[in-house]
């Protein structure tokens, strides 16, 4: 698939980007992470840090964090 989300259920970050995601009718898996920082190796391996939302694009070989960020690429790049 061309588009990962890693999010973590509950926070408002993750699903702002989701729901931008949805409203376009993107379509992307999502990698639900840990709670605990401690436990996102794969977060950590995928963007070189464990905090989300982070969006990887396999097809144009971006990977970003931050909300904003993504939301802007959504809106110029994916959408």
């Amino acid at each position: 698939m061309g588009l990962t989300l890693y999010e973590l259920e509950g926070c408002p970050y993750c699903e702002t980007v989701a729901d931008a995601l949805d409203d376009r009718g993107i379509e992307y898996e999502t990698e639900w992470v840990d709670a605990l920082h401690s436990q996102r190796d794969e977060v950590k391996r995928v963007s070189g840090q464990r905090g989300v939302p982070v969006l990887v694009d396999d097809e144009r070989g971006v990977t970003m964090a931050e909300s904003q960020n993504i939301l802007t690429y959504v809106e110029t790049t994916v959408a």
